[in-house]
């Protein structure tokens, strides 16, 4: 796999996925997905946490319904969802280290950067130690375009409001799905690796042009 042409940056524009890609937050999901399914006395599975990293909350509530035939409401779902991370994203998530320093790097240079996420814009706009405004001038989120990863509808908004032609945008993403979804509709793509258990890192790197291993390799040296 050849180097990421990551600095001097040979794009005009960054995107970034946000759970698990310049955030390690597999361990919050974990838990919320352990506690929620506990409740029903459903066990926990890496399959189940995987497929929930593309759909997000509405799809992902939707097909939690219809595959343990649950007689709840998608919303009530997803509120549930949101209250029990709430308190987590908020006060307990940072940035992985040299995330944060490659994305200022990249604007510093001029480079226009994007967060497209299936997060909710309540849980990102919650967090106490990471500044998305700072960071990125667009974000868009699964809920913004309607579709899930596996579909590049986000990553295409994102181009289109930063202003930026898919071909000249770099996107780092950690699912496989949203990788090839990326590529195929003329994206540059960095796979990374994350710290999700149920993340499938060989079918990831596959997946894209390039592999990113750990943030701070990218940080240019002052």
């Amino acid at each position: 796999m050849p180097p990421i042409p990551s600095w001097p940056p040979q794009f005009d524009a960054a995107i970034f996925d946000f759970d698990g890609t310049i955030a390690n937050t597999g361990w919050i999901w974990e838990e919320v997905d352990r506690t929620f399914l506990g409740a029903r006395n459903i066990p926990y599975t890496t399959e189940y946490a995987r497929i929930l990293t593309v759909l997000g909350f509405s799809s992902g509530a939707q097909y939690t319904i219809e595959t343990y035939h649950l007689d709840e409401d998608p919303d009530d779902i997803c509120d549930e969802w949101k209250r029990l991370s709430s308190a987590l994203y908020r006060t307990k998530v940072v940035l992985r280290p040299g995330a944060e320093e490659y994305i200022r790097a990249l604007r510093s240079r001029g480079i226009k950067t994007a967060l497209a996420t299936s997060n909710e814009p309540e849980l990102i706009a919650s967090m106490e130690h990471v500044d998305v405004e700072a960071l990125f001038d667009a974000r868009v989120h699964a809920r913004d375009v309607g579709t899930t990863k596996d579909e590049p509808d986000i990553y295409l908004e994102a181009a289109r409001r930063l202003g930026v032609a898919p071909a000249r945008c770099m996107v780092f993403e950690d699912i496989e799905p949203g990788l090839r979804a990326a590529r195929e509709a003329g994206f540059i793509t960095c796979s990374v690796k994350s710290d999700e258990t149920a993340q499938l890192l060989e079918a990831v790197r596959d997946a894209a042009e390039y592999h990113l291993e750990d943030w701070t390799v990218l940080v240019p040296e002052d």
